[in-house]
This record gives C-alpha cells, structure tokens and sequence, in this order.
C-alpha cells in the first residue's frame, strides 16, 4: 500500500438543490477532503492534513474520514468551516463560503507525516487563503526531497477574488509539484489573455512532470514531456458535479502508484510516462469522475467499481503528440 499525504481544507458543503423537496442537505466536503476520501477507497494509506471544530460539524467530518480510513492530524481550533452550495437545473455548484484555514496547532506532526511520506497532495483553499498558505508551502517543500507532490489550484474567487495573487501562489506551488491538475475554468479564470490549454503548456514549462486539465462534459487533457493525450467525456446520467475534479485527482494519483510512478524511487518513471500510460492514465481519471458524477454529493468510487488501471493501445483520434 502507497503512503499518501494530503494537506488541506475540511469543510461541511449545504447544499440547495431547487430542483428537489429535500431542502437543504450537509455532506462532508472540502476538495482536499475529498481527494483523500477518494484515495483512501482506491486503497491508498491516505492521512489528511487539516482543522474542523469541535461542533456537530466537526464531528460529521471526523466520522466521515474515519469511516473511510483516513488517519487526521488536526491542526485547528476554530469552528468548522462550511461551503454552501447552491445546484443549477445542470447539476453544477455554486459556492458561498464561512472558512478559516490555519494548521498551526499540528506544525511538527504536520512535518513529520510529510517527510515519511511517498506522495502529497495539496490545493484549493489551503494553498491561498492566509494564514494557513504559507505552512502549507512549508510542508510541501519539505516533502519535496522524497516524495512526489500533487496540486490542483481547484480556484474559489469567492474566498481568494484577487487574480493576481492567486495566480502568484499558483505558480509557486505548480514549480514545487510533479503533477498538477486544473480545470478550464480553474485556468480562464487565473489566465484570461490565453486559452486553458495555452496556460497548460505554461505550467508544463515551470516543471512538473504531468499536467493535467479537466474540461467538464469536454473531457480530459494531460500533457507531458512527451506529447499530448485527450479524449471525450465518459457518457452518464448527472447527478451533480459536486466531487468530481477530486474523484478525477483521486484517480490520478491512484493510476500513477499502479504505475509505480510515486515518491522519491518514482520520479524518474513519472517523468518518462508513455503517451499509451498517459492515455491510460487519463481514461481511468476520467471513469473516477463519471461515477462521481452519477451519483449525490462528493461521494468517490471505491476500488472494487473503478478496477486496475488498464493500459490499451488507444485509437488514433483518441491521442496526438
């Protein structure tokens, strides 16, 4: 079993959906949060970084992760954080956020978790939102040595509207990372003079070894070193969208250690993936998201419904270098 680390935000999303009766619903939330839900149900041994309160929130969360076999360092004391999230008549959210982020009540078993480490993952609120950024930074530095890093942006204007310093705080943690994933909307909204996939290329160039973009019902884009790989969508009825980029990171991350492409003894595979193990590796992202998506709330596929990652030659229009 992999020895993964994920640093970031818990939170409790409410979500509003209009086109329902159930009124208002609490689920356990926080794109860190789910990320290492979604790792931890495709069999990695996943800790998670983070602050919840001591409050009926707080304690839905602590449930929610011990269920799915997630080990806590809880650094915080302050209340719960939450996000409301409100549905349109297609299933995606929109955000209002109450959240702190700060992990300074975990520092040294924070630091110590990271540096044993084969794999962290950070992103979202936890990489901007002050003061709990910079010790994010921190700790993904100091894994950097031994372990591969992830870092999806997973932007919130609502909390962090300034672009610009997201888009600095963005740039550090893509030069710290091995793989990074955002989506179109992540990018457009951080690079508006270019196209997502332009700022893609951009990103590729400041150093991680795999980049990928999520584009919603256009499906997936990863970059490497070694080309370019795309492909459509996986066909589902949606539910809701809630989850869907973390069950996509999630799969990633798990596609990437069957690859044996994770930590320190990793990197060089990581950095010499095929355009056939790329393709693979988004297919399998993908699938991840769909279940996702089929179903309420961030609620990840387990390994028994994902299965292995599976590598096929794919078809000519499903790949260009």
């Amino acid at each position: 079993m992999k020895y993964f680390e994920n640093v970031g935000e818990s939170l409790v999303d409410i979500i509003s959906d209009p086109r329902g009766s159930a009124g208002l619903q609490a689920h356990p939330g926080g794109s860190p949060l789910n990320v290492a839900v979604g790792a931890a149900r495709l069999d990695l041994g996943t800790n998670l970084v983070t602050h919840y309160g001591v409050d009926p929130h707080g304690l839905m969360l602590e449930e929610h992760l011990q269920a799915n076999g997630v080990r806590v360092i809880n650094g915080g004391t302050t209340p719960t954080s939450s996000a409301l999230a409100t549905l349109g008549s297609d299933g995606a959210a929109e955000y209002a956020f109450s959240i702190t982020w700060a992990i300074d009540g975990a520092s040294l078993p924070a630091l110590a978790a990271v540096r044993s480490s084969t794999h962290v993952h950070t992103g979202s609120i936890a990489t901007v939102l002050p003061p709990g950024e910079q010790a994010t930074l921190v700790l993904v530095q100091a894994a950097r040595e031994h372990a591969t890093i992830s870092y999806d942006p997973n932007c919130r204007p609502a909390i962090s509207p300034n672009a610009a310093a997201a888009r600095r705080q963005a740039e550090l943690f893509v030069a710290a990372s091995d793989v990074v994933k955002a989506s179109d909307e992540d990018l457009l909204w951080l690079y508006p003079d270019r196209t997502a996939e332009e700022s893609l290329q951009a990103w590729l160039e400041l150093g991680p070894a795999v980049v990928a973009l999520t584009r919603g019902a256009s499906g997936p884009v990863i970059l490497s070193g070694k080309g370019r790989v795309e492909m459509a969508a996986e066909p589902v009825t949606v539910a809701d969208t809630v989850g869907a980029g973390d069950s996509f990171m999630a799969g990633l991350i798990s596609g990437l250690a069957q690859l044996e492409a994770l930590g320190g003894q990793g990197r060089q595979q990581l950095q010499t993936l095929s355009l056939d193990q790329l393709h693979a590796l988004a297919s399998y992202a993908n699938r991840a998201a769909a279940i996702t998506c089929s179903r309420k709330g961030a609620n990840p596929p387990r390994l028994a419904e994902l299965g292995p990652l599976s590598i096929q030659t794919p078809a000519p229009s499903g790949r260009s270098a």
